[in-house]
């Protein structure tokens, strides 16, 4: 397994892949992610430890979605089970994505203490707990440089968690390894990422014009209130769809994927 430099033209491609490979399977694809939303809705309501508990799950989660996505790429129907294949390949790789879920953990966590020395924790609390989200609060000066700083603080987590479930899942990566793989990969194809996140910016803006604009051709305001999270929700479906073919590019196998259960 080695690095694969690709051009910028590639994240268009990646953001075609998902929405294709989405629509074979729109009715599974959307219902895993939807069970993916639930278990981490429900993992937060653990008393004393639910927020850190749902992110420690989330690249275990992540790899469940990305098994999906595989497998409607091949023509499957992806079944719920899935979800769990980080938990079911042996020992070794379930203690190693655990380490990987507490690392994610602890560093989100991290990010959210340090946007807390900015406006006493209000926008973490706000993240990790909920409340009520008031105009004064949101408008407050310290409030919104919390809310930025973490923004750019979780952006280079992102890139280490990027590829990391799927390097320590399919190629046996050790934790450590996987998450410096994984920012060197985002890193190196950083044009090919860059072009990726803008061309789902487009998306999700374009449907929130279509959805508006029908609303206003129809003289119904309510559709688009009706029509707008279902439509987000699906197209937050697409994107992580998408995020199967980021890390099938940016790394070439030593062995032929196609042939090989360890490997995607």
């Amino acid at each position: 397994m080695k690095l694969n430099l690709v051009p910028a033209r590639t994240g268009i491609q990646w953001v075609k892949l998902g929405i294709r490979t989405f629509l074979r399977q729109p009715l599974a694809l959307s219902g895993l992610f939807f069970m993916f939303m639930a278990v981490m809705s429900i993992a937060t309501m653990v008393p004393f430890v639910g927020s850190a508990l749902a992110l420690a799950l989330l690249p275990a989660a992540t790899l469940g979605l990305m098994a999906a996505t595989r497998e409607a790429s091949r023509g499957k129907f992806p079944m719920p089970s899935i979800l769990v294949e980080a938990f079911r390949a042996g020992q070794q790789r379930l203690q190693a994505m655990l380490v990987l879920g507490a690392l994610y953990a602890a560093g989100f966590l991290a990010v959210m203490g340090l946007s807390a020395l900015l406006d006493g924790g209000k926008f973490a609390r706000l993240y990790l707990v909920g409340g009520q989200m008031t105009r004064e609060l949101v408008t407050a000066d310290d409030f919104q440089a919390a809310m930025w700083l973490a923004m750019a603080l979780y952006l280079p987590l992102s890139l280490l968690f990027w590829h990391a479930p799927a390097l320590v899942h399919w190629h046996g990566v050790a934790p450590v390894k996987s998450l410096f793989f994984s920012l060197v990969a985002c890193l190196r194809n950083f044009k090919a990422f860059t072009v990726y996140g803008l061309m789902w910016v487009a998306v999700f803006i374009g449907g929130g014009v279509i959805i508006t604009s029908v609303a206003a051709l129809t003289g119904s305001p309510q559709i688009a209130g009706m029509a707008m999270v279902p439509a987000a929700l699906i197209m937050a479906a697409m994107f992580f769809t998408s995020v199967y073919f980021t890390f099938c590019d940016s790394f070439v196998a030593d062995i032929d994927p196609l042939n090989s259960g360890e490997s995607p």
